[in-house]
């Protein structure tokens, strides 16, 4: 009974959006009208001019397969903004990768498959830590306390949200929409030294969710070249 095995797992992510709870800290309201200049220091707090790695563990349910997929992957990000994303499936099955600048991929492998995980690229930068900096034209609003810190930008009918909280454990939301729609909502938590713990994304519109489990944090020995060159998946 695939079918059925199916829609159980899916049922979760169904119940979650129609009740309209995801988890983490919600968004204060009212925010006030902003600018670059007064959240560059927010964003900064998410950034390093260091070079970072780290390898992950990840699980996917969307509902279209029982149990949902699962793997491993590891990134390196190099100041401003510059990352390498890997992933693949159990004994190295359904591999794929990405090279990505600021909110754009200079290439994506295979590109449906890094899509499916990931919808969008800021949203991909959260799941690892990472808040963006407004685009030029957009409207900033923001509201700050001393646990929580939040900042929105607007663009016509589309908005990026971040909010970090620092109440106990400290967490990283980025909320995603376009045209209205939500594409997808970030929550991101990291250890006591500061170490990205785990993210989870949330894609209301499939309904589908992938979790990240980091580990083994560093700062690479070198950075060749090839970091950045397409890959062969193919090869053995």
């Amino acid at each position: 009974m695939p079918h059925l095995a199916a829609s159980r797992a899916l049922l979760p992510l169904v119940l979650l959006g129609c009740a309209g709870g995801l988890p983490g800290p919600k968004m204060p309201t009212p925010l006030a009208r902003s600018d670059a200049g007064a959240i560059a220091p927010w964003v900064a707090e998410t950034t390093d001019t260091m070079p970072r790695e780290a390898s992950f563990r990840w699980s996917y349910l969307d509902g279209r397969t029982e149990g949902g997929a699962k793997g491993r992957g590891s990134f390196v990000i190099v100041a401003p903004d510059s990352l390498r994303f890997d992933f693949r499936g159990p004994l190295n099955s359904g591999a794929g990768a990405a090279f990505v600048v600021g909110d754009s991929a200079v290439w994506a492998l295979p590109e449906e498959d890094v899509q499916k995980l990931v919808p969008n690229y800021p949203l991909l930068w959260a799941m690892l830590g990472r808040a963006r900096a407004p685009m030029q034209g957009d409207q900033v609003q923001s509201a700050t306390s001393r646990d929580v810190t939040a900042w929105r930008y607007v663009r016509g009918a589309d908005t990026v949200e971040y909010l970090i909280s620092r109440t106990g454990t400290r967490q990283l939301v980025a909320d995603v929409r376009s045209g209205g729609e939500r594409i997808g909502r970030v929550l991101t938590t990291f250890d006591g030294e500061g170490r990205l713990s785990s993210a989870r994304l949330d894609i209301p519109s499939r309904p589908a969710r992938l979790d990240l489990t980091f580990y083994r944090h560093g700062v690479p020995d070198s950075l060749p070249a090839s970091l950045w060159a397409r890959p062969d998946l193919d090869a053995p």
